[in-house]
């Protein structure tokens, strides 16, 4: 348990820089560090500059990694105690379109809201407002006691939002720089306004585009319909087949490496309220649509899936063609759990296809990618540790969540620097991250810092 000798002089300094952190914050977001964009290439090489000045100012010894794309920033501080990695990104998503921000996406302000004031701007919760909670809890922490909690890296990445194309190579190059007992992620969400989560478990993705071929050109349906084969027809065949009446993917092997949630996990979901109609009824739906017997948290957090995301063939214009098609393509994306193998589900994808071609056609495949799932050892103390300090702070107990997504790093801090994850974020559902307007309620900026604060009391 934290010593409140300890602590609580770090939460006070908290809340009585809150002005000057907003305004730290304010000249990050600033910085137009759209990384997906060349001519913002300086600006992103500023982003990243700023971030090692101010980490050097907090006493780290901190400097910029060039890579092939975007600078990395690296800072390693404090001693004793154990070592911990935090991760975020300094870049951000493009503006576009510009007409429909309310004001300029890199002139950040506060706003009232219904909800409370909210700072709006390019990159306020995503994730420039969420690194810096971290930022500003070692600060205080600093300030205060004079020296920080324990042994950190902060590793700031600037590709996140263009596919991180140099994360990897740099991890690879880095091992010894970078490994720690345990990574810190600040770029997830809270469960809602007063619950906070700890992600646990992050779905995996593969990606699959198959084409299948039948007659050697388009061909007239009145002259050739009956007598050719309509490579339309034998797709919608295969992709009806994927799954079963119960929504169950029929795929030999599909489910091998799934778990279910334990006992204690079921419970953490159970007392979190989740209102199944409310969620569907947002998007105009009513009845779950998985597999039968799942409820909506545990399909979107705990089980695979296989989803079709798009389908071309035949004429797409105007008015009506009576054609039979030469191609019909279509792009099936699965999301994986637990012990998945990737690799294994594209092999059983691609057999299952082939074994469902009838004569005169063939199939061609083309991948898009396959990345496992990622799954936290929660035996590790240090997850029940910082629960306890999330629930100290928020007004709802803090739980172990899933999340339906992929967050890309996690997995790789496992499969390169053989360490876990612990993901936990302030944002909300609401942020528009991505979008105009983007926000981030100051409520989250504060009690994010005062929550990074508590956990890095409780994990030394």
């Amino acid at each position: 348990m934290s010593d409140p000798a300890v602590l609580d002089p770090v939460l006070d300094r908290i809340d009585a820089d809150l002005p000057a952190a907003v305004e730290r914050l304010f000249a990050l977001l600033r910085i137009p560090s759209i990384s997906t964009d060349p001519a913002h290439a300086a600006d992103c090489a500023a982003a990243a500059d700023w971030l090692a000045q101010d980490l050097r100012d907090m006493g780290f010894d901190a400097r910029t990694y060039p890579t092939a794309g975007r600078p990395m920033v690296v800072g390693r501080g404090g001693d004793g105690g154990p070592h911990l990695l935090f991760y975020g990104h300094y870049d951000v998503q493009p503006v576009d379109p510009l007409n429909l921000w309310n004001h300029p996406p890199f002139e950040p302000r506060l706003e009232e809201t219904p909800q409370g004031q909210v700072i709006r701007a390019r990159g306020a919760a995503d994730d420039k407002g969420q690194l810096m909670t971290f930022l500003e809890a070692c600060r205080a922490w600093k300030m205060v006691h004079g020296r920080l909690p324990c042994r950190l890296t902060i590793f700031l990445e600037g590709e996140e939002e263009s596919g991180s194309p140099s994360l990897v190579p740099f991890l690879e190059a880095n091992r010894d720089l970078l490994t720690a007992d345990l990574a810190l992620i600040c770029d997830t969400d809270l469960f809602d306004r007063d619950t906070p989560a700890i992600t646990t478990r992050l779905r995996g993705l593969l990606g699959e585009e198959v084409t299948i071929t039948g007659p050697a050109m388009d061909l007239h349906s009145g002259m050739y319909g009956g007598a050719a084969i309509n490579p339309i027809r034998v797709l919608a065949r295969i992709l009806a087949s994927l799954h079963d009446e119960t929504g169950r993917v029929t795929l030999p092997g599909f489910y091998d490496g799934v778990e279910d949630p334990s006992p204690d996990i079921r419970a953490q979901w159970d007392a979190l309220g989740f209102d199944e109609a409310a969620f569907l009824g947002a998007v105009g739906l009513s009845v779950p649509a998985g597999e039968a017997g799942r409820g909506v948290l545990e399909s979107i957090w705990a089980r695979p899936t296989c989803e079709i995301n798009g389908i071309t063939g035949g004429y797409q214009g105007a008015g009506f063609k009576t054609v039979l098609p030469a191609k019909a393509s279509a792009k099936v994306s699965f999301r994986l759990v637990g012990r998945q193998d990737p690799l294994a589900v594209r092999e059983a994808f691609r057999a299952h296809v082939r074994a469902m071609l009838p004569p005169d056609c063939r199939a061609e495949f083309r991948d898009h990618g396959a990345s496992p799932a990622s799954v936290m050892d929660l035996s590790h103390p240090a997850f029940e540790k910082a629960r306890a300090a999330l629930s100290a702070e928020w007004p709802r107990p803090a739980a172990f969540t899933g999340s339906g997504g992929s967050i890309p790093v996690a997995g790789y801090f496992r499969t390169v620097l053989g360490m876990d994850s612990l993901l936990t974020g302030f944002g909300l559902d609401d942020d528009l991250i991505h979008s105009p307007n983007e926000k981030y309620d100051l409520r989250s900026f504060h009690k994010g810092i005062r929550s990074w604060a508590r956990i890095l009391a409780a994990l030394t």
